[in-house]
């Protein structure tokens, strides 16, 4: 077995090196090719960084048609947040340089309260702590294209992996284009087919693993706000949020100027999409909740009936791998909703530490098991913040006592730097803190927040708070 990892970040994953390790002791050995089901983002990163190592078959099976030559999906899914932990993995893929100029930053959240106002609160403090809108479509076109750069990658799409059978050691698909069903070896295959995995379902069905999915009772609908007279309709450096409590409307910035804007909403109910069964309803109902918003969506109607709905929910596998055969990763093992902005980071996490360990386990069994032992308890715990997220985004934000402590909470990490980091900044902005970390530190940070708060009501006793900061936070260790 290879040492375990005692967090996730660049620090602890130690330094890239080239080329594959094949002697005794010195790395897993590569022997035939190796498949990855699903050439999404963190598939095709994977293939990334696989390939920079100099040698070895790889090959990308992918159900879609090629994205390089059609159109992204509308309506579903189209933009993501790119926080720090999703750059460590690209700079370590050698990418950054082709990825920056996709995105763009967001320094905090744009409260747009039902009278119109709108406060923007920042996600930090520092320059550089700002979070990044990018386009699904266009970084999986970036990624896809430098994977197919290297000769010994093969990315074939139109294949719809069929059932991954262990016992037989092949891996099923069908061609979508001729209808041809087909198999190859399966060894070693690493998932990263998404939410509604292929492989995961075809290893629940024959036994080899659990599956649990926790479905939210709220859905999500895209719509797009264009841009006015080739200008942003809002402001561009931020990430707008529409919180009504029950729900919410949110809207991220896009590089033509427009924004992609998301309806969360219960799925039945008085307010819900079950209440909205005809254009009057849905134009009343944005007429009472976003007013501000609707002269924004000029089409607003047409693209709310065209849009379809998606469902959001959690996945939990157990276990992410069979032997040395096959590893679940990113959503295919851990998909989590998407309020924290973490499920494309917390999956280019995966590959990183993937990539990272190969060095140093034996075989591929041995990695497979140290990935998910390593991965485990931090995507237990960013499913964990993302589904409480949900409730600060759409409610919390707007009450005072949250703002108070937030505003607190930066004054003591100003004061008490290594040992005060603000949950939401240690999830987005160091990736040197594991998840998990970050979750059981922020659990006591909120402790000392509350405390302060309810003893100092107007002023704060900076010496109290050193005393439980210091009591309660051991330092963290330098980076």
């Amino acid at each position: 077995m290879c040492s375990i990892l005692q967090c996730t970040s660049r620090r602890c994953c130690g330094k890239l090196t080239n080329g594959w390790s094949k002697g005794t002791g010195g790395g897993v050995r590569i022997g035939q090719p190796i498949n990855i089901v699903g050439a999404g983002l963190a598939g095709a990163l994977l293939g990334v960084m696989l390939m920079r190592r100099g040698s070895g078959a790889l090959r990308l099976w992918d159900r879609r048609p090629d994205p390089r030559r059609t159109r992204g999906e509308r309506g579903r899914s189209i933009n993501l947040a790119l926080a720090a932990r999703g750059i460590a993995a690209l700079e370590r893929a050698g990418m950054m340089d082709r990825v920056r100029p996709l995105l763009i930053p967001m320094r905090g959240r744009m409260i747009h309260e039902r009278s119109g106002a709108a406060t923007l609160q920042l996600y930090g403090q520092r320059q550089e702590e700002v979070i990044y809108s990018v386009g699904r479509a266009a970084l999986n076109r970036v990624l896809i294209e430098e994977a197919a750069r290297h000769q010994d990658v093969t990315i074939r799409f139109d294949q719809t992996c069929v059932a991954a059978d262990p016992t037989g050691n092949v891996l099923r698909f069908r061609n979508e284009v001729s209808g041809a069903q087909y198999q190859v070896d399966l060894a070693p295959t690493i998932a990263t087919d998404g939410a509604g995995s292929a492989v995961r379902t075809s290893l629940a069905s024959a036994g080899q693993l659990s599956v649990r999915e926790e479905w939210l009772d709220h859905d999500y609908k895209e719509l797009t706000i264009p841009p006015v007279e080739g200008r942003p309709a809002l402001d561009p450096d931020a990430l707008h949020i529409w919180p009504r409590g029950g729900f919410m409307l949110i809207a991220l910035p896009n590089t033509d100027h427009s924004f992609t804007a998301t309806l969360f909403l219960a799925r039945t109910g008085p307010r819900s999409f079950e209440a909205l069964p005809d254009s009057q309803a849905v134009l009343d109902f944005f007429l009472e909740e976003f007013p501000d918003a609707v002269p924004l969506i000029p089409n607003l109607l047409a693209q709310f009936s065209a849009h379809p709905a998606g469902q959001l929910g959690t996945v939990h596998a157990a276990p992410w791998r069979i032997g040395g055969q096959v590893l679940l990763l990113g959503d295919a093992a851990h998909a989590i909703v998407p309020f924290h902005g973490q499920g494309m980071n917390a999956a280019f996490e995966d590959c990183l530490v993937l990539d990272s360990l190969l060095e140093r386990c034996e075989d591929w069994e041995s990695l497979f098991a140290t990935v998910e032992q390593v991965r485990r308890p931090n995507a237990a715990a960013i499913a964990q913040m993302a589904l409480e997220n949900y409730t600060e985004m759409r409610a919390t934000v707007l009450d005072a006592g949250f703002v108070r402590r937030k505003d607190l909470a930066l004054e003591l990490e100003r004061r008490f730097p290594g040992r005060f980091i603000p949950r939401y900044a240690m999830v987005m902005f160091h990736p040197e803190i594991p998840y998990a970390e970050a979750l059981r530190r922020g659990a006591v940070q909120e402790q000392i927040l509350q405390e302060l708060d309810r003893v100092q009501a107007t002023s704060v006793d900076f010496t109290l708070a050193r005393k439980l900061i210091s009591e309660r936070l051991p330092a963290l260790a330098p980076t």
